[in-house]
């Protein structure tokens, strides 16, 4: 199972992006799918995740800015980020639990993250 995630990039602080990641590989199903990220120096921290069922949770300073959804018959999570930050800028991290096949267990996978910069 691989996680691809794409659409990082440089914008303006105010400007919008939009991530996007495609699980591959073997899968029977996914439950929770989601969006980390880690700037220089931080910790990694949760952006937003959602369930299979479309249940949202979101980090308070990306509250009303950012929109998490996915495509359960594609495999897909997205990220839409609007009205960005200087203090948003980070490596972004698609993760999502997934299950190969139904006698298995779930385990989490990430993405291998996609720079996202915003410039003041």
């Amino acid at each position: 199972v691989q996680l691809q995630a794409s659409g990082g990039g440089l914008v303006q602080a105010g400007g919008s992006l939009r991530l996007s990641c495609a699980a591959s590989g073997t899968i029977w199903s996914i439950n929770d799918m989601g969006w980390y990220r880690q700037a220089p120096g931080n910790q990694r921290e949760l952006v937003a995740t959602i369930t299979s069922g479309g249940n949202t949770n979101y980090a308070g300073s990306v509250k009303g800015r950012f929109t998490i959804s996915r495509d359960n018959a594609k495999n897909t999570v997205s990220l839409q980020m609007n009205s960005l930050k200087p203090e948003d800028t980070a490596v972004y991290y698609c993760n999502a639990n997934i299950r190969r096949t139904v006698t298995t267990v779930f385990y989490n996978y990430w993405g291998q993250g996609t720079q996202v910069t915003v410039s003041s």
